[in-house]
């Protein structure tokens, strides 16, 4: 019994800094974070997450932060937590230097669970972190620093692609019933999305700092992109329909042909751009199945998402004459729920070598029992009590970035403007003659931030 425990306290002590998520599921950690963002106080919401960011899973943790603080209008703020995000990402990239820390969390997670793998996080959110440091930049007035983030964003989604079409052959290699009918479920809740790296509001983001910035032809290239992603968004075909015509494109008779003549700014005036984030992505959810092996209790525990997504409200802005409808850009639930479904196979090898360690520990444990003949295999029991709490699922996920982005785009005369959506005013915005205002709108269910540029 002495030498069990002992085996657990070192294992535990392996575990390092990411024990919390060992035995309390993520989203419960995080549940304070977004109340604290959906209540009239955002910018207590990163304090919650920031003495977490030095431990194990402190990638995640900081990135939770630089969101927090970029809801609560703090810029400056966000960028030191996402720099301090992006920084852990290079430590990962970093494959010569594998710490003793980090070769005991994944034996460790042989005999407790996936949580004491340090969390390194699927390539939709390392994209998005560098997506939201360029709006950092671009809201603190550097539209050079926002453009080096966009740019490492795109370079990012092609990586994440090669990426995956190599892992891929192994997926393909591992299929088998168990695996097929996950997959199949996690797609049907994923919907169209087919990639979780490929990410039009990236794209999108980028396209539309080129073009402010005087680069029309790398912006006719991102909006192309976003377009192949999401094809049905009424704005992205006016993007592309007016650049192909401005840059004498050959692609303009066949998308004039398709989605109408470019509708080109007046002699005066000046462009708005929403961009409107709606809801927070789901949460991980676990589905567990229980076991016996020799008389041993065992258990399986695996992440899943749920097919229960509810639409997306549209978004209808007031205020500019017309009423502005915006319209899709991306689900990031969906990417989420694909990064699930690209993990999976992965996850269910390692479970299955973690299934195999705690049987054998637990006959290990019964059979020096028996030898020791003692009437009550107190060992035994503490041992299956041990693996039946210790199997929990990984949860883990960048729970306060946005369910769904959406994007419109007007042209609209010089003035001030009071905008409102869904009764929520926002404070006058100015529009300049030849100028761009981007207005980004960050609707948290009960709150409503409007933050607004000219650029």
């Amino acid at each position: 019994m002495r030498s069990l425990l002992l085996l657990i306290a070192m294992m535990l002590s392996l575990s390092g800094c990411a024990f919390n998520s060992i035995f309390i599921n993520y989203p419960s950690q995080i549940a304070p974070v977004k109340a604290q963002l959906n209540s009239p106080t955002p910018q207590n919401a990163a304090q919650i997450v920031e003495s977490k960011i030095d431990g194990a899973d402190g990638l995640l943790y900081a990135q939770e932060a630089g969101r927090s603080a970029q809801i609560a209008g703090d810029f400056e703020s966000s960028k030191k937590y996402y720099q301090q995000a992006a920084n852990a990402y290079l430590k990962f990239d970093d494959k010569a230097k594998i710490s003793l820390s980090d070769a005991g969390a994944t034996a460790s997670s042989l005999f407790i669970n996936d949580n004491v793998i340090p969390y390194r996080g699927p390539g939709y959110e390392r994209i998005m972190l560098h997506q939201y440091q360029a709006l950092n930049y671009l809201f603190a007035g550097d539209t050079q620093g926002a453009l080096v983030e966009v740019r490492r964003s795109n370079e990012l989604q092609s990586q994440e692609q090669r990426r995956y079409q190599k892992s891929n052959k192994s997926v393909q290699a591992m299929a088998n019933g168990t695996i097929d009918a996950e997959m199949n479920k996690l797609g049907k809740a994923a919907g169209t999305t087919t990639s979780s790296f490929l990410n039009a509001y990236s794209y999108y983001t980028t396209g539309m700092l080129h073009e402010i910035l005087g680069e029309p032809n790398d912006a006719f290239i991102d909006y192309r992109k976003a377009a192949q992603i999401t094809p049905n968004n009424p704005y992205l075909q006016k993007d592309l329909v007016r650049l192909a015509k401005q840059l004498s494109m050959p692609q303009y008779d066949e998308f004039k042909r398709r989605w109408g003549d470019a509708v080109m700014p007046s002699k005066g005036e000046g462009q708005i751009i929403i961009m409107l984030e709606r809801g927070f992505v789901p949460e991980k959810q676990s589905f567990t199945v229980p076991f016996t092996i020799e008389g041993n209790w065992q258990t399986a525990s695996l992440a899943t998402y749920y097919p229960n997504k509810q639409p997306v409200r549209q978004g209808q802005i007031q205020g500019l004459g017309t009423v502005l409808k915006t319209a899709p850009i991306a689900d990031i639930d969906a990417l989420a729920i694909t990064a699930l479904k690209e993990e999976l196979p992965a996850a269910l090898v390692r479970q299955a070598a973690r299934i195999y360690a705690k049987s054998e520990m637990a006959q290990s444990v019964e059979s020096d029992t028996k030898r020791r003949n003692n009437d009550i295999d107190y060992a035994s029991i503490a041992m299956q009590i041990f693996n039946v709490v210790t199997e929990q699922a990984d949860r883990r996920s960048w729970l306060t970035l946005p369910e769904q982005a959406q994007i419109a785009r007007s042209y609209v005369k010089p003035g001030s403007y009071s905008l409102m959506l869904d009764n929520n005013p926002a404070d006058p915005i100015e529009v300049k003659s030849g100028r761009t205002t981007l207005v980004w709108i960050i609707d948290t269910g009960n709150y409503t931030r409007f933050y607004s540029i000219i650029i």
